[in-house]
């Protein structure tokens, strides 16, 4: 019984491993901080990363990722930036709306790995200064131009407080816009 048992784990195991796709997604972001920050103006950075995608139903999907984000603002007026850098982890669900269109929500931890503060050519970490995890709720959709390439849009709204220490109500949080590709192998 226990090898009829294990041998039924395994198979089951093996057809859902074969319905996972895999992949790596790369792309731009446009990343503001929203709140208590004064002169906050959108940075151009960059996202890199891989992502699995698990069928859930006909048109449900799981697509867990990991993915290194570059984020942070630009101050308005001046040449001053904040230089934040993550690694995080979407948990998306994706919809089906039409054979190759999808729409997508789900939460997202960010761990801090780094956050730099320019400004005129000189760099200061300032990591100690914020909360090293980051939480926050993505949206978006995504076109499949092929079976192997995709093309996405995404928002990520962040819902915790970036500022460590904040006194009274100053509140600071990620919005970041992202437009990438992704390729499944």
């Amino acid at each position: 019984m226990k090898k009829l048992f294990l041998v039924g784990a395994l198979a089951l195991f093996g057809a859902m491993n074969a319905q996972v796709k895999y992949g790596a997604k790369a792309g731009l972001n446009i990343a503001t901080l929203n709140g208590d920050v004064e002169g906050a103006k959108s940075l151009v950075g960059f996202h890199v990363g891989g992502f699995a995608q698990v069928p859930l139903a006909a048109k449900f999907t799981f697509q867990p990722e990991v993915v290194y984000s570059a984020q942070g603002a630009k101050e308005d007026g001046g040449n001053g930036k904040w230089n934040l850098g993550y690694i995080n982890v979407p948990l998306m669900f994706k919809y089906a709306l039409a054979e190759k269109f999808n729409v997508e929500a789900g939460p997202q931890i960010g761990f801090l790995v780094s956050a730099k503060a320019k400004e005129e050519g000189v760099s200061i970490d300032v990591k100690d200064a914020f909360n090293t995890i980051d939480f926050s709720i993505g949206l978006g959709a995504s076109y499949d131009i092929t079976d192997k390439l995709s093309a996405d849009v995404r928002y990520n709204a962040g819902v915790s407080n970036l500022i460590k220490n904040s006194e009274g109500d100053d509140k600071a949080t990620n919005g970041v816009f992202q437009f990438g590709l992704g390729y499944k192998f």
